[in-house]
């Protein structure tokens, strides 16, 4: 017994060096959860936990098994289906829907969203619903100039507090129900917690929107922070094919709709040039657009016209490509490039040097550093070293342009676009695996690995794409956050805490103890996985109600709602890492964010629970 107590402390000593190393990251985040993995390895080879007939109950196979764990495997590929969404822009058209919103307020669209996060959260597992709003919060973001780590942390605080409202919003609730029946008490109904549950995500949400962005700070990627260009404007010049999108389109206001942002310095028709304003004015096919935009507006208006990329094919030939040359294949990326001091290009124009049949790489816009251009057409210009050149083509052709003497590839600015060809299968595979996963039909596991594989046989995604979107600091942290819990549930500490709070509470009114049991397994949620901790309490809290000749069901509704206030901690639910990557957020950044909403929703329910329940 002595010799268990003191493998018990010893976990606790881990614990408590494992959650300052997460939280200080003085050392980086990777290497302390091998470490901590490490550790409990060497803990119980040199002393090693037995039962009473001698066999070991805690050993390398136990300790490492959370590498297998479903729970990891669903992360993971989960990552690997939502990356495919981003990569092929399948969600563009709802995110314009809810970018129309910040016309009246921003808050208004992302309030839309989380409100819609936590209502389908109550009727459908949270995991696959975050999956889905990950990327369309990445797009509203983007849009409404704000940093994706201000959204993210509320997006999955949104699906678990919509998930303790109904039976079958989490698979916390039907464990905890499963183990009250084995416990002999009667089976949970739908909604039997459905008001105090709503209670809490009504307060929890309204945390959500308006605490939390003033809370976390900006953590955007050292990437995207690079990746940023500045604001001047390239030249640009668009060619009108006949199938173009913009044949037709008329300009309202001295604006066409699909160039937004963007400023049309004039239209080449035949022999005419046609000066601004455009108004009543509609584009033809052969028309030679040239126009002044940033890469941000050049972006904006390719996402929102994918179409519209075909109609450079024609810029350095004129209309003598066949269609097979104007085609966009699926790989393509923007980067810019530096006309070098020594280039062969200085002092020739685009249509003299034959730059894309030489790079395979498409221009797209001219940037002059030290002042503004003032020419006819784009392809006129000469060239001048230190001009900046806005290019398209793959990555294979623009990786080549490094050993190329004439340009300097500026690798920082290289951007992939999104595959949009492959929009309409990116969404049938996504929706797939929600559907498999939300109505139960297979195990969300079986249809997250299942909806990664599609995307990289379909070719939504190459196999390094896939790669690199599986995070190794996911993958290290809830590896030794399952070692923890394996190791805690191992020893006895979490039914010894347990234990303790009864006794020190002992004699104390019910409506105390009851408040007392809710903070103490809100605190374990974090540390151990919420579902561990919800199977563990849920016989403690019939015991305590039993003990108190209250009805039982009481504690159990407070196992649920404090096993779901997994804040605090990325380990803390599936979510919480699901949003770790696109947020780049840090293991404090969970902390500072969702300690608060752990207290505040322990006061509601404090204050709340007693009155609802007659225990006062």
């Amino acid at each position: 017994m002595i010799e268990t107590q003191l493998h018990m402390w010893l976990v606790f000593l881990f614990i408590a060096v494992a959650m300052y190393a997460f939280a200080s990251e003085k050392i980086e985040l990777e290497i302390s959860a091998i470490s901590v993995i490490s550790g409990l390895l060497i803990l119980f080879y040199i002393y090693p936990l037995e039962d009473a007939a001698g066999s070991q109950i805690l050993g390398a196979k136990e300790l490492l098994a959370g590498l297998a764990d479903p729970a990891l495997i669903t992360v993971l590929s989960l990552l690997v289906v939502g990356q495919g969404i981003v990569r092929t822009g399948a969600l563009e058209k709802p995110v314009r829907v809810l970018v129309t919103l910040r016309r009246h307020h921003p808050a208004m669209a992302i309030a839309a969203v989380l409100a819609t996060v936590l209502l389908i959260s109550a009727v459908m597992n949270n995991t696959p619903v975050v999956v889905v709003f990950i990327p369309i919060m990445t797009a509203l973001a983007e849009r409404l100039h704000k940093p994706t780590s201000s959204l993210m942390i509320p997006l999955s605080y949104a699906s678990i507090l919509g998930g303790m409202t109904t039976l079958i919003g989490s698979s916390t609730n039907l464990l905890v129900s499963a183990a009250a029946v084995q416990a002999g008490q009667p089976a949970i109904n739908f909604f039997d917690f459905t008001v105090p549950g709503m209670v809490l995500a009504v307060f929890g949400l309204l945390y959500a929107i308006f605490a939390i962005p003033h809370l976390l700070p900006d953590r955007e990627a050292v990437t995207d922070k690079s990746a940023t260009v500045s604001g001047k404007q390239f030249i640009v010049q668009m060619e009108i094919s006949a199938d173009s999108p913009l044949v037709g389109e008329e300009a309202v206001a001295g604006q066409f709709p699909s160039l937004k942002g963007i400023t049309i310095r004039f239209i080449q028709r035949d022999e005419k040039l046609l000066l601004p304003p455009f108004d009543d004015m509609s584009l033809k096919p052969g028309d030679s657009v040239v126009f002044a935009g940033t890469r941000k507006s050049l972006m904006d208006a390719f996402a929102d016209n994918p179409q519209i990329l075909s109609d450079f094919m024609d810029i350095e030939n004129g209309a003598e490509e066949d269609g097979e040359d104007r085609k966009i294949s699926r790989d393509q990326s923007l980067a810019e490039v530096v006309i070098a001091p020594a280039s062969r290009m200085i002092g020739r124009a685009l249509h003299q040097i034959s730059f894309r049949y030489r790079t395979g790489c498409v221009v797209l816009g001219i940037q002059r550093r030290s002042r503004m251009i003032r020419t006819s057409r784009m392809t006129d210009i000469r060239l001048e070293a230190g001009d900046v050149l806005l290019l398209l083509g793959s990555r294979n052709n623009l990786t080549r342009l490094r050993s190329n003497p004439d340009v300097l590839l500026l690798e920082w600015s290289t951007r992939e676009l999104p595959a949009l060809a492959l929009a309409r299968r990116a969404r049938f595979i996504f929706g797939a695996v929600v559907l498999a996963a939300a109505s139960g039909f297979v195990p969300i596991v079986v249809a997250a690995v299942a909806g990664a594989t599609a995307m990289v046989l379909s070719g939504c995604l190459n196999i390094h794409q896939a790669s690199r979107s599986v995070d190794r600091k996911i993958l290290l942290l809830i590896w030794a956050a399952l070692a923890l819990g394996t190791a805690m549930q191992g020893t006895g500490g979490a039914v010894y805490i347990a234990e303790l709070l009864v006794y020190l509470l002992s004699g104390a009114h019910p409506a105390v103890i009851l408040s007392g049991f809710f903070l103490l397994i809100s605190i374990f949620t974090n540390i151990l996985s919420n579902s561990a901790t919800a199977v563990l309490f849920t016989p403690v809290a019939i015991s305590i109600a039993q003990t108190l000749g209250i009805n039982p069901m009481v504690f159990v509704f407070a196992v649920i709602f404090a096993s779901n206030c997994s804040f605090a901690t990325p380990m803390g639910y599936q979510t919480n890492l699901l949003v770790m990557g696109p947020g780049h957020y840090k293991f404090s950044d969970y902390f500072r964010a969702g300690a608060p909403l752990v207290i505040l929703l322990w006061l509601v329910f404090s204050l709340f629970a007693p009155i609802y329940y007659g225990l006062i």
